[in-house]
């Protein structure tokens, strides 16, 4: 059983200013997100289409998924298909063992993430490099990423500079050359944290990575099958740096991830980098058709629980998420209550659901950090229906043995309380007797409402007397 988002929520919310910070730093993505909708007149036209390229191909599935391989393998590629999370991780293995890979350089995907591809190459002795920076300070700080587009936002300056210290060897002489290229004279204070000085740290830092890596790998955000393209977005060029150096590039790439041609592509590409960082496009947008000369490409389709819920009347639509945040960036909770405060990998509204999805056991307290305001469900760029979707989640929890004991107690008595009359009507005249309940009496443990909302002062008459007494005046 897992633990409440709202305990776990609680912990974080102990320091107010980090809670202001990350609620105004994500709503300004999103206000971001809105300026570019605006300026697209077609806008929902293009979420219209893109819920229909998604839907089509969805229910079609099958016959995509041959096409890409019979176009990726013509291409010269290496297709490979991973039932779960142990086959993929097993296949990653072999083909780095093959090649007497030891060490790995990889952009973010947040399919090795969630098959913890990672922790299993490293028990068998392969160096795995992130090459995204901000999955790359999360690694170093041994970390998980809080957010699937922007992972380490929700790091101070200040922590990545004590860990590039400990953890980087050359700190001081990276430090040194940057300000010496800048023609700047070296602070006295050597615990500056200039945000382009740490940059520049990075990139020397990886840039070693990548000239000694062995293997490089990528996640991929649209499989074209028709083509048997793989075509991956990112804003600091990691991607490429990390396919060009190495002979061995290895595609992770779930199965949804698929769309039917390049006439589709265009149509995502207007929306995921508007609904996601509020770009008009991301910086690099990458296009692997094929290995490079002298080299292999290796795609690893992964299914791990994804066509087993294609058939689920009621969750389908998950399968439709490109992975854009965009959901996270608008809800209230997420804002207020950080990725780590979600039992799931993956945060916010897209994270519960996808959990659930997972195992319903270990992510049913993810249930109730959702206010139902819909706002993920206007501003997703696929029309996933989220909001929909987590309260039909809440609905079963009860057939799952999930359900709140006190949620299910509370509910079982507003169910008396509605379907007797009588007993409703004599509760709304007994009720203003609680005004004159002390306050230490209201406000303590055994009343949760009580944490972070004042009891209501219940009138003196009911809507349903007053009612009752306009109807006779008339």
């Amino acid at each position: 059983m897992s633990t409440l988002h709202s305990k776990r929520a609680a912990e974080y919310q102990k320091n107010p200013d980090t809670v202001t910070h990350h609620d105004q730093t994500f709503y300004n993505v999103r206000a971001k997100r809105d300026r570019m909708a605006q300026a697209l007149p077609e806008w929902e036209e293009l979420r219209d289409m893109a819920d229909r390229i998604k839907r089509h191909t969805i229910s079609h599935l099958d016959t995509y998924l041959e096409k890409f391989e019979a176009a990726a393998t013509t291409n010269g590629v290496h297709v490979h298909w991973a039932e779960d999370a142990d086959e993929y991780n097993d296949i990653v293995y072999s083909i780095l063992q093959q090649h007497g890979v030891k060490k790995v350089v990889k952009s973010k995907s947040m399919l090795t993430e969630e098959c913890h591809l990672n922790r299993s190459l490293e028990e068998k002795g392969i160096e795995v490099i992130e090459t995204d920076l901000g999955e790359r300070i999360l690694q170093m700080m041994k970390l998980a990423p809080s957010h699937i587009v922007m992972p380490a936002l929700h790091v101070h300056k200040e922590d990545i500079r004590d860990c590039f210290k400990a953890q980087i060897a050359e700190y001081d002489e990276f430090r040194r050359c940057f300000y010496e290229t800048q023609n700047k004279p070296i602070p006295e204070d050597e615990n500056d944290a200039d945000p382009t000085m740490l940059t520049f740290v990075a990139r020397l830092h990886l840039r070693n990575q990548f000239m000694t890596a062995d293997a490089g790998m990528t996640g991929c955000n649209f499989g074209i099958a028709e083509t048997g393209d793989v075509v991956v977005c990112t804003n600091e060029g990691n991607a490429d740096m990390s396919t060009s150096i190495p002979k061995l590039h290895i595609v992770s790439m779930g199965i949804e991830k698929l769309i039917p041609d390049y006439k589709a592509m265009g149509v995502f590409q207007r929306l995921l980098a508007r609904c996601g960082t509020g770009q008009e496009t991301t910086v690099y947008t990458s296009h692997f058709r094929g290995p490079k000369p002298g080299g292999e490409m290796h795609i690893v389709l992964v299914d791990n629980w994804r066509s087993r819920n294609i058939g689920n009347r009621e969750h389908w639509q998950t399968l439709k998420c490109m992975r854009c945040g965009a959901c996270m960036n608008t809800c209230p909770v997420y804002r207020r209550s950080a990725g780590y405060s979600y039992s799931y990998f993956i945060p916010g509204p897209i994270g519960i659901n996808l959990g659930m999805l997972n195992d319903r056991l270990a992510h049913s307290g993810n249930v109730s950090a959702c206010s139902l305001c819909m706002s993920c469900d206007n501003v997703c760029p696929v029309k996933v229906d989220l909001s929909h979707q987590i309260y039909l989640w809440r609905q079963q929890l009860d057939d799952f043995n999930c359900a709140n004991p006190m949620k299910k107690a509370m509910s079982n008595g507003m169910a008396t309380l509605f379907n007797h009359p009588q007993l409703y009507v004599n509760t709304l005249r007994l009720a203003p007797l609680a005004n004159h309940v002390p306050h230490s009496l209201m406000h303590n443990c055994l009343n949760p409402w009580a944490n972070g909302h004042e009891m209501m002062k219940f009138p003196k008459k009911s809507f349903h007397t007053l009612w009752k007494t306009i109807k006779e005046e008339k």
